[in-house]
């Protein structure tokens, strides 16, 4: 134990950095690596950089963007570059690590909405640079174009038709709801919105190429992550799939219901939307992680725990 405690007392006197004989903080005592002083490489300088590997038809970064909202331009981002800031750093996001990508509550090993997620964004950055289309701009969509799924995979959409008249598909929700308050640029938000094979096609070709990474991506992982040999046969209708749906299908019907009919147990941010009642109770239902969401159900619904998908349970 006093070799640990000396070894995080020794890690904490290292927060103020280590200060060089030319009066400069470092990283470490010994840093000394250095890069010729010039003029910061802003966002016009990366505009003009950007331009010059950009192919004809392929999307460029101008000043501030296309937002909603009309704002300041960014002395050293580009449009592009600030939407994939705003995604990596918001809620919806980071809710995606408790999100399932194809069995709910997975194990250590497989995949997440969020690890998906990173997934598809290093196959459209891949593919993105190859072509001479806008890696940025492809970065930031991929990284947001699963924000908008609930919990317990595809099975939300079919629980959560129920209660919204144009249908809950997770591409447009995202773009719309769980990543409206980013105030994203136009043709992220198209790019998050269309990004379903099921879609309209994208406005653009970073959209198309986001799209073709989701299926790359989740074609190889969750054959992977399921060990067998046909995805639709073997791992999205096999009845252990089939009675998880059931089982979320029934539990996000629960929750929408108990919610609406207690409006004050949900948090006052989503009440203060424009949205109807109904939206706003789904939008918070919908944002939930799987273990949250099967918290809830056993707490507020009396939910059997023996009827939990396997690995849930655990924590509440």
């Amino acid at each position: 134990m006093s070799e640990v405690g000396e070894r995080a007392r020794a890690w904490a006197l290292t927060m103020a950095g280590h200060r060089g004989v030319d009066d400069v903080v470092h990283a470490h005592p010994s840093g000394g690596v250095r890069i010729e002083a010039g003029e910061v490489v802003g966002r016009e300088i990366r505009e003009e950089r950007e331009n010059l590997l950009l192919r004809p038809g392929a999307t460029s970064a101008h000043g501030a963007g296309n937002r909603a909202i009309p704002e300041e331009l960014d002395p050293e981002r580009t449009c592009f570059e600030r939407d994939r800031d705003r995604i990596v750093h918001s809620t919806s996001f980071r809710r995606l690590a408790g999100k399932t990508q194809v069995v709910v509550h997975p194990t250590d090993h497989q995949r997440t909405r969020l690890t998906h997620a990173l997934e598809v964004a290093q196959v459209a950055r891949s593919i993105a640079a190859g072509i001479g289309a806008n890696v940025t701009l492809a970065d930031a969509m991929a990284l947001g174009h699963d924000c908008g799924h609930g919990p317990g995979g595809h099975a939300s959409e079919q629980a959560f038709d129920a209660f919204i008249p144009e249908g809950f598909d997770h591409g447009p929700w995202g773009a719309d709801v769980s990543l409206a308050s980013l105030n994203l640029c136009a043709e992220t938000l198209d790019g998050v919105r269309n990004h379903s094979w099921s879609r309209p096609a994208p406005s653009t070709v970073e959209g198309e190429v986001v799209s073709f990474a989701d299926r790359i991506a989740y074609c190889a992982h969750d054959l992977e992550d399921a060990l067998r040999a046909f995805n639709y046969e073997r791992i999205y209708t096999r009845p252990e799939s089939l009675g998880q749906s059931e089982a979320v299908i029934e539990v996000l019907h629960g929750l929408v219901a108990y919610y609406q009919g207690h409006i004050d147990d949900v948090p006052a941010e989503f009440l203060e939307t424009d949205a109807d009642r109904i939206h706003q109770v789904v939008a918070y239902v919908g944002g939930m992680t799987d273990q949250f969401a099967f918290s809830r159900a056993t707490q507020l619904l009396g939910w059997d725990r023996s009827r939990l998908p396997k690995g849930m349970g655990r924590g509440f």
